[in-house]
């Protein structure tokens, strides 16, 4: 069995951007610069946008949190999301989910600016997607292709098994393997709330690259898994801890 050590490669990643960003600067330019919109108080929201603001720091971007309140409206945050649009110190936004329920999550994506839209939630962007031409990718998709470009693993011709539908990861990264490039072309389920029990176990026990994106705990098991199968968890959920 490979073990696939998305933590250390996470590591390597961040380091060779570090060093782009460095080269960069040492050439006189910025350093890019990227806003996280946090709406409300959502406890997992708040540890979300804490990761990437840490992870943007670290590798040398200038990263900034605009937090507001819950009670924001539609029309106020489309303010400030146009406003950030027009700054040209601004390279990228992201507007962190869930959002309160009197915002309109998909309008609102498709206020950012399509060059800053780093989510890949504008339906410009998410139409150059499907045409298998992005101009951006989308973060946790690219991440799982990037590791299996890293360990070497092609899965032109393999079936894939990608359990999740949701914009972020499960549709875009279905997307990518099915499409063309050097890691895709390959022949793709995708599996969702919906699925069948029993198809979906028989999907997955068929498949040579099984990606769990669904944010289910143990909703896939050992007796799914197929023998050689490349096995990629992507999912997370909140629970609770009695030890804490």
């Amino acid at each position: 069995m490979q073990w696939l050590d998305g933590k250390q490669t996470a590591r390597e990643i961040r380091q060779e951007i570090q060093n782009s960003v460095m080269a960069l600067r040492a050439q006189g330019h910025r350093a890019p610069r990227l806003v996280l919109l946090l709406v409300g108080n959502d406890p997992a929201s708040a540890t979300y946008v804490g990761h990437k603001l840490r992870a943007g720091q670290q590798v040398g971007f200038e990263v900034s949190k605009l937090q507001l309140p819950a009670h924001i409206s539609q029309a106020e945050l489309e303010t400030h999301i146009r406003r950030l649009n027009e700054d040209e110190s601004v390279d990228a936004l992201l507007l962190q989910t869930p959002l309160p329920p009197q915002l309109d999550p998909d309008y609102l994506s498709e206020c950012i600016a399509p060059l800053k839209d780093v989510d890949v939630l504008h339906p410009h962007n998410v139409g150059l997607l499907a045409q298998g031409r992005p101009y951006l990718l989308p973060p946790t998709p690219a991440g799982i292709v990037e590791l299996l470009r890293r360990y070497r693993l092609p899965v032109a011709g393999k079936h894939a098994v990608v359990i999740g539908r949701s914009q972020l990861v499960g549709r875009p990264l279905s997307l990518l393997l099915s499409g063309k490039g050097e890691y895709a072309h390959a022949t793709l389920s995708l599996c969702h709330s919906q699925t069948p029990r029993p198809l979906l176990r028989k999907l997955c026990s068929q498949a040579d690259l099984l990606v769990a994106a669904a944010g289910s705990p143990g909703l896939v098991t050992a007796d799914m898994v197929k023998t050689g199968a490349i096995v990629i968890d992507v999912g997370s959920t909140w629970l609770p801890d009695a030890s804490r």
